[in-house]
């Protein structure tokens, strides 16, 4: 009885054995050497097929695309705007008292500011007739590239241009906050010469507490000749306009919350779906002791 219990394990693992390669047969698997090598060849021409169908794909694609120019632009009827210094979550707090409190904010400004320097400006962009495009047509298939730029400088902010009060009103307890317009290829955001400007005021349950503001350039306006927009690679020197706000009296001790958005001729306004679509809402707070 044994003897056979010993037999048939024998024979189950002769079987095993048999299976993964038979000596008799010479088999792999099941398999023979030719076999397992038409097997091979099939997948790897299979897979070079694949390969080259998704090379030949990437190369028509990419001879669809325009280097200078997308070639399918879904974005907002109204771009988006962001605000400097942005502190923490488009929170602006500081002590007037505490000057560490405030120097960082300083220091992002100074830092963002820098290419917008008088000197740097004049060596790289053109002084731009005002409340008009700057078009620059290509003709035909000959590119009109790299485009030129219309200066901003940096002495437009005046009283927020870090340059006659290099703390930018922050130790004064009247800070300069500077908005930017989000870039769009190819927008043109006015007609009839007027151009786009910028509003602010306190949401509403803070409407006492902001007090009179102050707009550079003089009433808020990103003027015409800044547009339309390029692309950074045929417009390299492009310097992106700015309107800076200053909070002239706005109350201390407090938390005042804030909305900027641009008014525009061609924009459409904001809605309750596009929360940043033309406009920006931040938190201001000035303590004072």
């Amino acid at each position: 009885m044994s003897g056979t219990k010993a037999e048939e394990r024998k024979g189950s693992s002769s079987e095993w054995r048999d299976a993964f390669w038979n000596p008799r047969t010479h088999e792999l698997l099941g398999r023979t050497a030719s076999s397992w090598g038409l097997i091979l060849l099939f997948y790897l021409v299979f897979y070079l097929f694949l390969a080259g169908m998704f090379v030949l794909t990437m190369y028509i694609m990419l001879l669809t695309l325009d280097d200078y120019k997308p070639t399918w632009q879904d974005r907002l009827a109204t771009p988006g705007m962001m605000i400097h210094p942005k502190g923490d979550q488009l929170e602006i707090t500081f002590s007037v008292s505490e000057t560490e409190s405030w120097d960082r904010f300083t220091q992002t400004l100074n830092t963002f500011l820098s290419p917008y320097n008088d000197s740097y400006q004049v060596q790289m962009n053109d002084n731009c007739p005002p409340d008009q495009f700057f078009i620059q047509e290509d003709s035909g298939e000959v590119r009109n590239n790299p485009k030129r730029s219309c200066q901003f400088n940096r002495s437009m902010l005046e009283e927020c241009a870090g340059i006659s009060d290099r703390f930018y009103g922050y130790s004064r307890g009247q800070p300069c906050v500077l908005i930017k317009l989000n870039r769009v290829i190819g927008m043109l955001p006015g007609k009839n010469g007027q151009s786009p400007y910028v509003t602010c005021g306190a949401k509403r349950e803070d409407g006492d507490k902001l007090g009179p503001l102050a707009y550079y350039p003089p009433n808020g306006t990103f003027n015409l000749m800044y547009y339309p927009y390029y692309g950074k690679k045929a417009q390299v020197n492009y310097t992106q306009p700015l309107v800076a706000v200053k909070f002239l009296n706005a109350s201390v001790n407090t938390d005042i919350n804030v909305e900027c958005k641009i008014n525009s001729n061609t924009l459409e306004a904001g809605s309750e779906r596009d929360k940043f679509a033309g406009r920006v809402s931040f938190k201001l707070r000035i303590n004072h002791t």
